[in-house]
This record gives C-alpha cells, sequence and structure tokens, in this order.
C-alpha cells in the first residue's frame, strides 16, 4: 500500500468511529434526559421527598421511633385478695388472677426472672366486714396491700413496688372517698383519709404510691405528710392527673370488687370530652408535688398524654392502658380481627409515640417474652 493511501484509509476509519462515537453520545444524553425527567415527575422537585430508604430495614425502622419499648418501662397491676390461699381467674379479663399472700411469690419468680422491674398493687378485701363507709381496712397493717409490699420487699429486693392509694375497693358504697349524708364527695374529709393511706404504704415499703382518688388537693396533702415524716426523698409520688370516667374499667372492677353501689363518678373523675380539665389537673399537679403524671385510659386519650408531655416536660409521664382497652384487644384478636401480639405492640408504641416513659399494662408478662425474641 502506497503512503497516500494509507493515510485515506486512516482517515475513514477516523472518520468513522467519530460519527458512531457521536451517535452514542447522543444516545447517553437522550437516556439520561429521560432519567431526569422521570425522576423529576416522580419526587415532584425536592429530593427530600424521598423517604422510603430510611426505613427499608427492620433496624433502621426501629431506629424511626421516638422511644423504644423496654421492660424497665412497664408496671403490671396485680390484684391481691385478702384471702390468703385465693388464685381466682377473673372472666372478664383475660389471663388475670386475683391472688392471696401464699400465691404472689410463686407467680413473681419467674416474671422477675424475666425482667419484670415493677408492680402496681390494689388491694382486693373480701373477708366478711371488710368494706366500711370510712375504708378503714385500706391502710390496716394486717390487709392485702400492706403485708404485699413487706412480702414483696423481703422475696424481689430489686422490685420497684408502686401501691395504688384509693379508697373503692375498701369502702361499703364503692365510691373513691367520703360521702357526705346527701351521697356526695366530701373532698376535705376525703383527701385526708387517702393521705393517710399513702403514708401508710410508703411506711410500709412502697416505693411509689400513686393516689388515683382524684379529689381536689390530694397531692399536696400526701407530699406534705411525707415531708413532715422526713421520707419525701426515698418515696416517688405518681398522680393519676387525668383519669377519666367512662365504660372502660369494669374488668378493673370485676377483679377488685369496686364497682360503686349507687350513682357513678363522674363528679370526681374527668368527663371524656375535657381537655382543657386534664390540662389544669395535670398542671395542678405538677405544681403540688407530683414526680409522675399518670393519664388513664391511654389509648383513647393520646392527645392527652401528649399534653402531659408539654406541660410537664421535664417528668415522666405514664399512661395506663386499663382493663377495657386489654380486654377489647383480646376479644378482637379471639374473633380474627387480627394478631394478639402485633395489635398488643401497636397500641402501646402508640402510647409511647404520644410521649408516655412507663405504661402500666396487662400485657406485662408476654411482653418479657415478646422483647426477648
Amino acid at each position: 500500500m502506497s503512503f497516500s493511501s494509507l493515510v485515506s484509509d486512516i482517515t475513514y476509519r477516523n472518520s468513522e468511529r467519530t460519527a458512531q462515537d457521536d451517535k452514542r453520545s447522543v444516545l447517553s444524553r437522550t437516556r439520561s434526559y429521560a432519567s431526569t425527567a422521570a425522576t423529576s415527575v416522580s419526587i415532584a422537585g425536592d429530593i427530600s421527598s424521598q423517604m422510603h430508604s430510611g426505613y427499608s430495614h427492620p433496624l433502621a425502622r426501629a431506629w424511626q421511633a421516638e422511644r423504644q419499648l423496654t421492660k424497665a418501662m412497664l408496671i403490671y397491676p396485680l390484684f391481691i385478695s385478702d384471702q390468703p390461699d385465693e388464685e381466682t381467674l377473673i372472666p372478664s379479663l383475660p389471663n388475670q388472677h386475683r391472688r392471696g399472700l401464699n400465691k404472689v411469690e410463686a407467680y413473681l419468680a419467674p416474671l422477675v426472672a424475666k425482667g419484670l422491674k415493677s408492680v402496681i398493687l390494689f388491694g382486693v378485701p373480701i373477708a366478711p366486714g371488710a368494706k366500711d363507709a370510712l375504708g378503714t381496712s385500706a391502710d390496716d397493717p394486717k390487709g392485702p396491700v400492706i403485708k404485699a409490699i413487706r412480702l414483696i420487699r423481703r422475696a424481689f429486693p430489686e422490685l420497684f413496688i408502686v401501691a395504688d392509694v384509693c379508697l373503692c375497693e375498701y369502702t361499703s358504697h364503692g365510691h373513691c372517698g367520703i360521702l357526705r349524708d346527701d351521697g356526695s364527695l366530701n373532698n376535705t374529709l376525703s383527701v385526708d383519709r387517702i393521705s393517710d393511706v399513702a403514708m401508710a404504704y410508703a411506711e410500709a415499703g412502697a416505693h411509689c404510691v400513686a393516689p388515683s382518688d382524684m379529689n381536689d388537693g390530694r397531692i399536696r396533702a400526701i407530699k406534705l405528710k411525707l415531708i413532715e415524716a422526713g421520707i419525701a426523698h426515698q418515696v416517688v409520688l405518681m398522680s393519676y392527673s387525668a383519669k377519666f370516667s367512662g365504660c372502660l374499667y369494669g374488668p378493673f372492677r370485676d377483679a377488685a370488687g369496686s364497682c360503686p353501689s349507687f350513682g357513678d363518678r363522674r363528679c370526681y373523675q374527668l368527663p371524656p370530652g375535657g381537655r382543657g380539665l386534664a390540662r389544669r389537673a395535670i398542671t395542678r399537679d405538677i405544681n403540688e408535688g407530683a414526680d409522675i403524671i399518670m393519664v388513664k385510659p391511654a389509648s383513647q386519650y393520646l392527645d392527652i398524654i401528649s399534653d402531659a408531655k408539654e406541660i410537664g416536660k421535664d417528668l415522666p409521664v405514664a399512661a395506663y392502658q386499663v382493663s377495657g382497652e386489654y380486654a377489647m384487644i383480646h376479644a378482637a384478636a379471639k374473633a380474627g380481627v387480627f394478631d394478639l401480639k402485633a395489635m398488643a405492640f401497636e397500641a402501646t408504641e402508640g402510647i409511647l409515640r404520644a410521649g408516655a416513659t412507663i405504661v402500666v399494662s396487662y400485657f406485662t408478662p408476654e411482653f418479657l417474652d415478646w422483647l426477648d425474641n
């Protein structure tokens, strides 16, 4: 091949390669444009709208929660009978029992081994003559709560004991205080009585006293008596600040025998629509010395839990998932509406999301297992 032919051949090949490169470049630009256009349509502008990646993995989903349920957040309700050997299933409260003192230690031992951190005690006087108009057996040294506090302190020194403070289980009329002759609540006498009962539980060794009666001024009265006794520094005062009246307490009243013999509790428990009253009650109880604020019931009052966290931003907020809530979840799961475990977690996570850091839950024994798996 002559030199001139060689030059001509190289020039032709270079020209052909350039044309091919140009075609590839045009195709690449076309694809890039199409991709960009499609992306622009799918995200509608701002790249921050792309969220799926943030919860694409189970652990990444867990990280999205402000609060994740732990065993330390749970308080388990116990119904303590004055009949030492009683162990009676409560038909309206699935898997829950009334237990006498002789049954308590054996029942709690495996739960404590699984990580149970706290219980709340409710006394159930059954013996003839145990109830009267003043609820005198509430702070009886030989009564179920005081004896249970001492037993649990001795058997399980690390278990945190909360003592519910109310008179409804102990009064012949089933109301949460002392009544006037006309059947209305005598707030002054009730507060004095409730604060005495709280002191008896504190002196017996309860780590926390939790008045649930909803009488005006009882937090201040209890706090002052704790201070006067020199034990305010070692007893937590948890107030049922926002306790609403309603129909979700039926199974509890079956368990504790605390149904009013006449009337109802609407004049001292909060009305279901009373958000402003709840906010005022929370503020009042914080000012009177409460260490923890509680909202009860829980799932129907998530806005109140959120309010409690806002008002008491420097205090722990507890929520009581009451007996009716628990029983409804069981009933729906039994009917095949949803999986029991899935709904127990979903309901509890909703309570935590609203602002609670403590949950009183009848699901506690199951959670001790579920949280390990």
